[in-house]
């Protein structure tokens, strides 16, 4: 349940806020301006999503420079707060256009429509694109900005060139056994058309797509879907048959398509994490973390940061890393260890050994050791295995793109 939604800019003004419930009673600058500072104490480019800030629970994601946050009661699940806000960017990415200060400023009766209609009294209602079309009236507002969508204005050829983006955000938590106790990737599909108006574009996926868990399509291995859902442009009258999009797209941005996949994955997860940890003499922790990539051997994560939680009391950190290109250190304002690893190849492993000083170290220093949050980029990676097969034009060749981006958005390892 929501108690308070609220959007700020990337320097702490709140452009958009919403109390749905009351409690408890404080005004709405003194709850951003808490969140602000908190997240801006946090160290490093990624503060964590979860935070809890005189005593009032906040979630937050971060998108194109803006924060979109909720506060909660103690017994919500954080998983379906993050989910419901990055369907909420989704939502008013297609509603509003590129989502900016000054897009959000001029739409914000539309944007108070969507929010009565998405939540109320702190329930979540529905977050379906279609539903929400047919209950708010208010038209979109977009700024007028130079682009190259407009040299055709000033008397320059415009380049006919289509973009599609298969977009994944993968939640995670896996048990120390290395079992998974929670999968969710949150998919879409993006465009970003330059073709003159009137083309029309057709999109082939993999013809074993699946929607719900009785379905079954093809001759290979299935790629299943929970559900999903499209943008009202797109014709679905060759998606039974032969799982294709068809669409006449007006230059510009728009999401096609977007999809949930939930507890399975047709691949194994991206990262397993093997730690061991004991006590020595004088107060100290030998820590030894092996990191196991298991994607494809001709696939690679990058810009990968594991974020570990240490006992109280740790005071210095030594550590020997397997590669030089690795980095570590000890954040003792969030009591941590951050390591980083700017690249991993498929099919490899690496590993860390930490020593830690702690003072007055107790017995009970394993319950304080973890769990660690892992965040990382999946170039070229699909983890729910849907992929485009053609990208087909109506009239002349035009230059085509597909491009597969997966990242973290939640991944946790308990130890």
């Amino acid at each position: 349940m929501l108690s308070q939604l609220f959007i700020l800019s990337s320097k702490g003004d709140p452009l958009i806020h919403r109390d749905f419930r009351g409690d408890p009673p404080r005004a709405p600058r003194d709850v951003t301006e808490l969140f602000h500072r908190g997240v801006s104490a946090a160290r490093g480019e990624q503060p964590p999503v979860f935070l809890t800030l005189g005593g009032l629970h906040f979630a937050h994601v971060r998108h194109g420079g803006l924060f979109f946050g909720a506060t909660t009661e103690g017994d919500a699940s954080p998983f379906t707060v993050i989910e419901f806000l990055n369907r909420l960017v989704t939502l008013l990415r297609d509603f509003c256009g590129p989502l900016s200060e000054k897009s959000l400023g001029m739409n914000l009766g539309l944007v108070g429509e969507l929010l009565e209609e998405l939540v109320d009294s702190g329930h979540i209602q529905t977050t379906t694109a279609e539903i929400l079309r047919s209950l708010v009236h208010s038209e979109p507002e977009s700024p007028k900005a130079f682009s190259l969508l407009d040299l055709g204005s000033v008397g320059l050829p415009l380049r006919s060139e289509v973009f599609v983006d298969v977009i994944e955000r993968l939640s995670v938590v896996i048990a120390a056994n290395g079992s998974p106790l929670k999968v969710d990737v949150q998919g879409e599909i993006r465009l970003k058309s330059f073709l003159p108006p009137g083309t029309e574009l057709r999109i082939g996926l993999t013809e074993e797509f699946c929607v719900g868990k009785s379905e079954l399509r093809g001759y290979g291995a299935a790629v299943r879907v929970d559900e999903c859902s499209f943008h009202s442009c797109v014709s679905l009258a060759e998606f039974s048959a032969a799982r294709v999009l068809r669409l006449c797209p007006e230059p510009g941005e728009m999401t096609l398509m977007q999809y949930q996949v939930e507890d399975e994955l047709p691949t194994p997860l991206p990262f397993r994490l093997f730690p061991s940890a004991d006590a020595q003499p004088g107060g100290r922790i030998r820590l030894y973390l092996k990191l196991r990539c298991d994607l494809p051997p001709k696939s690679q994560a990058v810009n990968v940061c594991l974020q570990l939680p240490v006992p109280k009391g740790v005071s210095s950190l030594s550590q020997e890393l397997s590669s030089p290109d690795q980095a570590a250190e000890l954040d003792l304002g969030s009591r941590s260890i951050r390591w980083e690893i700017p690249k991993i190849q498929g099919g490899s492993q690496l590993s860390a050994l930490f020593k830690l000083e702690v003072a007055g170290l107790g017995r009970a220093w394993r319950l304080e050791l973890g769990p660690a949050h892992g965040s990382f980029q999946l170039p070229a990676h699909s983890c729910s295995g849907l992929r485009v097969r053609f990208l087909r034009l109506s009239g002349p060749p035009a230059p085509r793109w597909v491009r597969y981006r997966s990242h973290s958005h939640s991944y946790v390892l308990r130890l």
